[in-house]
């Protein structure tokens, strides 16, 4: 191992508990031990994904947050005893391992609870909720300190939660934490003053307007978070550590506006200044960590951070929280190992938190002490399969039920979390398979077809792997995305029963020594029948920098292919202006909140011209024509213009064959939706 990590594996304390080394492994929503929207339970999977980062190297481990009261049935985690019975020998295997693991806890979202269109329409109606209560009691999920607007529906205000209700939260917070300790769990965590949740919003004078002992002055808003950890304190004694979910600061503009990294603002949510102070007081009330980043459902970006955000975003504010206080601080946020063992050297953080990189490759930590940097296959900070709440202009969430109850999934890794669907079964019967097509779909087909037992030759017509997905990654802030296609590379090397076969366009299928024959040639650009339109670059063109742009600049769709390309124009110091069809940009399912906010916060701070419900009317030499909504046509002059309008299948034809087909040549995705099917394939093979 590098000498640079050496700091990462020192041991450090919480309370009394010795954690061996300063990786912390964060928690994840849809990694609770104890199910996540289903009646609670003892979550077999999620132990043994546990179970499997333990056993590689991981010093302290929160699983994702545990409700304390259910979101279907509305149970109390406290009722079921029989889930803390199988806790306790779960706990001894985690400790054989060498590792620490303290349960997360939540009050709740409020506000930020997530809610889809249905939930909307039995949120509004009396009829509907007295029906649903049994099942889902809707104006109890999201009650918030207040009356406030939802971050989800402009169409639902939130109630404000009853006096009685915070009693049985805290109560319930104290019996947990006890069945918690009584189980082996050696710790708590409190979640959140952090992100926006219910107990955020408490704390935040943007959110809480309430008259009683919990609203108004300083010593009020913190009542909540401070009654809660001296309940658990007089329950399970002073030694029992609590960590504490920590936001240092809300980045907040308004509601449903954050605010970007180096942005001169107004901040409406809790300052530095209020948070050094809170951190001490908090502190003071019996905290024993802090668990630290920044944002809240609001700027969901600094908590969730996308590829556009800085790497190691949250620890500057984060080492400013350090200085106030005498507990340790943990930081997360996109951080880099070799950045967080510095900043740990320097009394700066005393751990680094770490968490979707866990999802893509459970044995990052083993791989970074064995010195294989370049086995480690990177998060790209996508969001696609473990947080893809998805939110615009006209919807709430647009997520589906599955997706909702599936959560902390990895678009990289279909294994994650969902081991007994997706698993590497040896084929009865070896065979010879031919993929057609090299990028991300093709390779990953090859790579389990080969762990499976075949043989694979990928036939691709150009003279390098990836496909279109090299065009997704040349984005200046892609490097992860360049990272992964290299991982790609050298995994595929590995396998002697892989051959490529570059620089080779398939057509006659006949001529093919193979028993099996898998499509995978992606897909290709579309382009609308406007007049001129073969006067515009087509977007993978301008990626590849097989073409390039002026200085003004307009770009033709608003999905994420569109908005990627406009801010990086704008970086570069080009002036984008986006033209969309729909009502607001990226308005499509499967992009989470986090990062389609950050490039729509993006283009309002930095006032990059955004036309919605408009479309391309005629491409001219110095521009182009559109047409809004009400008909108005108008002409906008531009350099150069960018089509980004989508992309349909281009599957190849197998003449008296019947082939799977993988990905983009079956359904335009993303890097989950290909993924994903090239193990429903493979697997079959």
């Amino acid at each position: 191992m590098d000498p640079k990590y050496d700091v990462l594996f020192t041991p450090w304390k919480i309370g009394n508990v010795e954690i061996k080394n300063r990786i912390v492994m964060c928690p994840m929503g849809g990694t609770s031990l104890f199910g996540w929207m289903e009646p609670n339970h003892f979550d077999k999977e999620a132990a043994a994904f546990f179970i499997e980062k333990a056993k590689n190297n991981v010093g302290l481990i929160i699983p994702g947050i545990a409700p304390i009261k259910d979101t279907i049935g509305g149970r109390w985690l406290w009722q079921n005893k029989k889930m803390f019975k199988q806790l306790k020998p779960f706990m001894d295997e985690i400790h054989k391992a060498g590792a620490k693991l303290f349960v997360q806890i939540t009050a709740g979202m409020g506000r930020s609870w997530a809610i889809t269109d249905h939930v909307v329409m039995i949120h509004n109606s009396p009829i509907l909720s007295k029906l649903a209560k049994p099942i889902i009691d809707v104006p109890y999920q999201s009650a918030s300190p207040s009356e406030l607007p939802s971050r989800w529906s402009d169409k639902v205000t939130c109630r404000e939660i009853t006096n009685r209700e915070i009693e049985d939260i805290i109560d319930a917070f104290a019996k947990t934490a006890k069945l918690c300790m009584e189980a082996g769990v050696d710790g708590v965590e409190v979640h959140a003053v952090h992100e926006g949740y219910l107990l955020d919003q408490f704390t935040l004078k943007y959110t809480n307007k309430r008259t009683d002992k919990y609203g108004g002055s300083f010593e009020n808003r913190y009542r909540l978070p401070v009654e809660i950890v001296q309940a658990i304190k007089a329950e399970c004694g002073k030694d029992y550590p609590v960590s504490l979910r920590y936001s240092a600061v809300s980045k907040v503009k308004d509601f449903r506006v954050g605010a970007l990294p180096g942005e001169e603002y107004e901040e409406i949510g809790r300052d530095l200044e209020e948070s050094l102070r809170a951190a001490k007081y908090l502190e003071e009330a019996g905290y024993d960590m802090l668990n630290t980043d920044n944002g809240t459902y609001d700027s969901w970006y600094w908590a969730h951070p996308p590829m556009y955000m800085p790497y190691n975003c949250n620890l500057d504010d984060a080492a400013e929280i350090r200085k106030a206080v005498d507990i340790p601080v943990v930081c997360a946020g996109r951080m880099e190992a070799d950045v967080g063992a510095q900043a740990i050297e320097e009394g700066r953080i005393d751990a680094m938190g770490v968490a979707r990189q866990f999802l893509a490759d459970s044995e990052w930590v083993t791989k970074l002490i064995e010195d294989r940097l370049e086995d480690i296959r990177p998060c790209i900070c996508c969001h696609n399969a473990c947080f893809n709440m998805t939110h615009y202009k006209g919807v709430a969430n647009d997520q589906s039920l599955h997706d909702a109850s599936h959560i902390a999934r990895c678009a990289l890794d279909p294994q994650v979390m969902q081991s007994k669907k997706y698993k590497i079964v040896p084929a009865a019967k070896k065979k010879r398979i031919a993929v057609i097509g090299g990028g991300v779909g093709g390779m990953e087909t090859a790579l389990v077809a080969a762990k499976r037992g075949h043989t694979v030759t990928i036939y691709e017509k150009t003279n390098e792997l990836g496909g279109v997905f090299i065009a997704a990654a040349a984005h200046s802030f892609k490097e992860k995305d360049r990272a992964l296609l290299s991982w790609y590379s050298r995994e595929v090397e590995k396998y002697p029963s892989i051959e490529v076969k570059l620089n080779t366009e398939v057509k006659d299928f006949t001529t093919l020594d193979a028993d099996k024959i898998v499509l995978a040639t992606g897909s290709v650009a579309c382009k609308p029948p406007v007049k001129g339109v073969d006067g515009c670059v087509e977007a993978i063109d301008f990626l590849l920098g097989e073409q390039e742009v002026g200085d003004t600049v307009v770009i033709v769709g608003g999905g994420l292919t569109g908005c990627e390309i406009a801010y990086d124009l704008y970086l570069e110091g080009k002036k984008p202006l986006i033209v969309e069809m729909k009502d607001d940009l990226i308005a499509v399912t499967g992009v989470c909140l986090a990062n389609s906010s950050y490039l729509r916060d993006f283009f309002a701070a930095n006032k990059v011209p955004v036309l919605l419900e408009t479309q391309l009317h005629e491409v001219l030499a110095d521009g182009v024509i559109v047409v809004d909504k009400a008909g108005k046509k108008e002409k906008i002059e531009a350099d150069s213009v960018i089509l980004a309008t989508g992309y349909k299948p281009a599957p190849l034809k197998v003449a008296g064959k019947r082939a799977p087909i993988v990905g983009d040549a079956k359904k335009v995705g993303n890097l989950r939706t290909v993924i994903w099917n090239a193990w429903d394939v493979a697997m079959k093979l």
